[in-house]
């Protein structure tokens, strides 16, 4: 039995996601045995970017992401790109999904400018995360505390800053979601 057997992560993401920040995160969720759900705000696909503004990918979108509810996850992640967080993160669904899994203490992982949805849904506070640098003042403003590693956690929170902490931010995933997989199956 793989680790994150029956496990279910939401994976939110728009046009604009960095490709590598959900591509690898997803296939190492699903190698793990996780069930995965790409939510976003229509139904269809969505177009990914490099961090060198190619269009490389698009993904197929499973459910709109107003068509569901926390209580049917057991954590998230939220892939980068700049285009793809500043759009969610305004998104009253996206806001309202996030205070709801934070509420029940599910994990989350978050990487380079994601971190943008978790300061939107006032989210940040208190804690200690990384992103992509030029967020950091949002962060801070926010009341996080902002520290520039590849991977933070921070209670049931993974961050990382960018595509080449990639291996680390995985790891902290699955480590992360395991231990709260773990915790559920006792």
């Amino acid at each position: 039995m793989s680790e994150l057997t029956d496990f279910r992560v939401a994976v939110l993401a728009t046009d604009g996601f960095e490709e590598s920040e959900l591509t690898e995160p997803v296939k190492a969720l699903r190698d793990a045995g996780a069930q995965v759900t790409i939510l976003s705000l229509e139904t269809g696909e969505i177009q990914g970017v490099r961090h060198d503004l190619d269009k490389p990918v698009r993904v197929k979108v499973d459910r709109p992401i107003r068509d569901v509810s926390a209580e049917q996850f057991d954590a998230v992640q939220l892939p980068g790109g700049t285009v793809n967080a500043d759009a969610m993160r305004m998104v009253p669904e996206v806001q309202d999904f996030l205070r709801a899994m934070q509420d029940a203490g599910k994990p989350f992982a978050a990487i380079c400018h994601a971190p943008w949805e978790l300061v939107s849904a006032g989210l940040v506070h208190g804690r200690t995360l990384t992103s992509y640098h030029t967020i950091q003042d949002d962060i801070r403003n926010a009341g996080g505390n902002w520290v520039d590693h590849a991977m933070v956690e921070d209670g049931n929170w993974v961050t990382s800053r960018q595509p080449s902490d990639l291996p680390a931010f995985i790891r902290g995933m699955i480590a992360l979601f395991s231990r709260s997989a773990a915790a559920t199956h006792r």
